[in-house]
């Protein structure tokens, strides 16, 4: 299996296919599969050299030590890295969800090194408004409350409390079996899961979604939820700034990320913007045949023209 490896990185990475080259990346307790158990990476592969990358506290990436580098600067730096140990001058940039935040965040800094980027299910500011996805109950209400309340306690507690509070968490969650885990999914789905819970072939979906979890660092992903998830700022100006051909793809029902993509859509200058009819947040494995034909004509039109549209 190949790594990529510097200081206290060890990242994996599958680099399959032949032609201009892609570098891609994943959401919050996904891998590098959410492109290559749905499909995505084998169609891209007929043309392109897909280069899918396990980002750091996910999949079979490792940071053995501090600094743990869970911050979007740090990791869209990870993309110039191994892009230069591939020995690749310029690349397309296909991202999803989390990794769209550090893709945005790439796409900022160094546009002049990418050929295009594609930002699906996304945004440019790390830290986002989760909206009601449907009608909840007054019990779930008030916990939902309570939650935010621990959530503002937390945040204003010392850094020793802090560091307690997280042990503890990080102890109650490890004790949960990955069974109980997907178990709860089912039962509630949560704004990013439930249109696939929906789908009549929620249980194939869900077994791939199974797939991640089981390949995860439960440590390393919470440690990565407290530290990344920080930054309300959409970077509007930094957003007109981008100067290659940029996708802004998302699904109808993507509740969490449907304003900050009109956002990225409204300033990026050349730009496409997608919204797949019927489709929550998990694009790629709810209907992996219509993300690759938007993927694929998004790069035929930048391939021809150099631009997002024809």
């Amino acid at each position: 299996m190949p790594y990529f490896e510097k200081e206290n990185l060890r990242m994996y990475y599958e680099d399959v296919g032949k032609g201009d080259p892609i570098i891609t990346n994943h959401g919050l307790m996904e891998d590098g599969t959410y492109w290559r158990e749905t499909g995505v990476t084998a169609a891209l592969a007929k043309k392109y050299r897909v280069i899918s990358i396990d980002m750091r506290a996910h999949g079979r990436t490792i940071v053995k030590k501090e600094p743990y580098g869970y911050d979007a600067d740090t990791m869209a730096q990870d993309f110039d890295d191994i892009a230069d140990f591939l020995g690749i001058d310029k690349f397309h940039l296909l991202t999803h969800a989390t990794g769209g935040m550090v893709g945005a965040r790439y796409t900022m800094k160094r546009s002049d090194r990418l050929l295009s980027a594609m930002l699906t299910d996304t945004s440019s500011n790390t830290q986002v408004e989760t909206p009601d996805y449907r009608e909840f109950t007054e019990e779930e209400k008030k916990e939902r409350a309570q939650q935010a309340q621990r959530a503002e306690m937390f945040e204003k507690a010392s850094e020793e409390e802090k560091e307690k509070l997280r042990e503890a968490w990080i102890e109650m969650d490890l004790r949960i079996p990955i069974e109980d885990r997907m178990a709860a999914i089912k039962q509630e789905p949560g704004p990013f899961l439930f249109k696939m819970a929906e789908h009549h072939e929620s249980d194939k979906m869900l077994k791939i979604y199974e797939g991640f979890l089981r390949r995860q660092d439960r440590r390393a992903i919470i440690n990565f939820m407290m530290n990344f998830y920080s930054d309300p700022d959409p970077r509007i100006e930094e957003l007109r700034q981008i100067k290659c051909p940029t996708l802004v793809l998302l699904g109808e029902f993507d509740v969490v990320f449907l304003k900050p993509s009109e956002i990225m859509a409204k300033e990026i200058p050349d730009v496409r913007h997608v919204i797949m009819s019927g489709l929550g947040h998990m694009t790629a494995i709810e209907d992996p045949k219509r993300t690759i034909a938007e993927i694929l004509d998004f790069l035929e039109t930048v391939e021809q023209t150099g631009r997002a549209n024809r």
